[in-house]
């Protein structure tokens, strides 16, 4: 897999990596990432509280909801507190399958879950879901008879408009039977210099990455039942007291101008 991976093009997977402190990347991902930790300080908030909003989803879906199988799209490079981890740590048994178009995340995530029989890799698109459903390491693990936990973490935003990304939620939505539930974190138009400046410059080294309002996000989960608080910053999503917000009718501090423009919702299918 390593001879796939070509290093002069930036990924969205490592530039993430880079963000979030990890070593998977190349030089041509770090000067992405330092556009923004230069360019726009504070940026990096944003893939922080996204990945513990991440953590709290799987935390409380593990803990509360008796889903033991989890479809993890757009998963990334593996960092601390990984899908497959939190949910086994809360239910030991679940299942996890992750998904990524990236091929070094397959050669990494391949030799890290090795000895974790409950967990697969695959290399895939979101844009592909059929393929995705189909893939055999993703039938030998899930089970869509019974409630599927689907996360779309920070990944729809890098699915421009023509690309549909309703679609792909609706996809999984009928795919997966009652009580399942369907995590999604994305972009936040913040209608301000921050979220235009953030947009170019994902869509000039990508040609993708699209902020979203809140009613465009809320409109990702039709046919679901949203569940408290709605959609919401990801900072004020299900808050740990430690994280220093507090929960929903408790007096919370703001979020911050760059942890504004990520939000997270948690729908589940009736």
């Amino acid at each position: 897999m390593a001879s796939e991976v070509d290093q002069t093009r930036p990924s969205i997977a490592r530039v993430y990596d880079y963000l979030l402190g990890g070593k998977d990347n190349y030089a041509a991902d770090r000067a992405v990432g330092d556009h923004f930790k230069v360019n726009l300080p504070g940026s990096v908030a944003i893939a922080h509280t996204n990945r513990a909003a991440l953590t709290r989803a799987v935390r409380d879906i593990a803990a509360h909801t008796g889903i033991r199988q989890f479809l993890d799209m757009g998963s990334g490079l593996p960092t601390a507190d990984n899908v497959h981890q939190v949910a086994q740590r809360h239910a030991p048994g679940s299942r996890v399958v992750y998904v990524d178009i990236d091929p070094i995340v397959l050669a990494h995530g391949r030799a890290l879950l090795e000895e974790n029989e409950l967990t697969r890799v695959i290399q895939a698109d979101v844009r592909d879901p059929e393929a995705i459903r189909s893939h055999p390491d993703t039938t030998a693990l899930i089970d869509f008879d019974q409630p599927v936990a689907v996360i779309l973490s920070a990944i729809l935003h890098h699915v421009n408009d023509d690309e549909d990304p309703g679609a792909i939620v609706r996809y999984w939505r009928d795919q997966v039977p009652s009580g399942s539930h369907v995590f999604i974190s994305h972009f936040r138009s913040g209608a301000n210099a921050e979220t235009a400046e953030a947009e170019a410059k994902l869509q000039e080294t990508f040609g993708r990455g699209r902020w979203r309002t809140d009613d465009e996000l809320r409109a990702l989960f039709d046919g679901l039942e949203l569940l408290e608080p709605g959609v919401v910053t990801c900072a004020s999503w299900r808050p740990d007291p430690e994280d220093g917000m507090s929960r929903i009718g408790e007096e919370q501090r703001e979020p911050g101008v760059w942890e504004q423009l990520i939000a997270a919702g948690l729908g589940r299918k009736p």
